[in-house]
């Protein structure tokens, strides 16, 4: 298959807009046989909300406007996309990635891990598990930006059978060295192909870095975005090179295979509550 990520800018507050332009650039990518278009975190209202009640009337239900009209363009042109938004259930906002396709929605992750910064500063941690998704052949897990800081995420998909990962991002400057080296890394670590789609842009005082990346199973940077401008990226995905986990460098002499070889029931500490904190630092690392 076929993927592509656009590094696109977003304009808070303006869901019809940015629905408009996430639809326009799928019908280019649709037209040049990719399968599946990856577009930002929070790609359909924006990011940098200063409070819950800001954000409140952007936020959509998954049978909202927004769903709907990104849901109708893949129908129509037959294809599948990965989007940012804000999902409103009650009184509670996730921040989510919806996977849309002919179908329809066919799933919707919930952000796990949440920063303090913008919405997620007001936003309710996701509350299902990590999943797994087939389209058309090729198994796709879904994260969203600070989770890929967390290794365990990445791993939970890989071990559910994922061939992509596929990761929204809106990364603010002091996350260059997670595009740069924990993109790849996941990747490797893995043997999945990884798809972190950044935007650019200045919301409130923050401008976003780009640096959006697709990355092989063996952690090559197959196709990646300049850091300030808006860009279409584009890679091929196999998914027989992401299921194969046992890598024979050397026969009978250098063989790995990081699925395989865990053990498990040593990691024990990973999953216990944290009791451990930390002071507040400024950007410096000074308390």
């Amino acid at each position: 298959m076929k993927i592509a990520g656009v590094q696109m800018d977003i304009t808070l507050r303006d869901n019809a807009g940015n629905v408009s332009r996430m639809i326009d650039h799928l019908s280019v990518t649709a037209r040049d046989g990719v399968g599946l278009t990856i577009f930002p975190e929070c790609a359909v209202p924006g990011y940098c909300f200063s409070s819950l009640q800001e954000a409140l009337p952007y936020a959509e239900s998954m049978d909202g406007r927004s769903v709907g009209q990104m849901a109708a363009a893949c129908r129509e042109l037959n294809t599948h996309a990965v989007f940012g938004m804000l999902e409103r259930d009650g009184d509670r906002v996730f921040n989510v990635a919806v996977l849309a396709g002919p179908r329809g929605v066919e799933a919707v992750y919930r952000k796990v891990h949440l920063p303090y910064l913008g919405i997620d500063m007001f936003t309710t941690p996701g509350d299902r598990p990590f999943a797994v998704h087939e389209v058309n052949g090729l198994r796709i897990g879904m994260l969203i930006c600070y989770d890929a800081a967390f290794p365990e995420a990445a791993r939970s998909l890989a071990l559910l059978g994922a061939d992509l990962i596929v990761l929204p991002t809106n990364w603010p400057p002091g996350a260059e060295l997670m595009a740069s080296c924990s993109i790849p890394c996941r990747a490797m670590e893995n043997q999945v192909y990884f798809a972190a789609v950044n935007r650019v842009g200045e919301e409130q005082g923050f401008t976003f870095i780009g640096e959006s990346s697709l990355c092989a199973p063996h952690g090559q940077v197959l196709a990646r975005a300049s850091g300030s401008s808006a860009a279409v990226i584009t890679a091929e995905v196999d998914p027989l090179r992401s299921r194969q986990k046992r890598i024979v460098r050397v026969p009978d002499k250098h063989i790995i295979d990081r699925m395989a070889d865990r053990r498990p029931e040593m990691y024990g500490l990973l999953v216990e509550p944290h009791h451990l904190s930390s002071p507040r630092v400024d950007y410096q690392g000074q308390p």
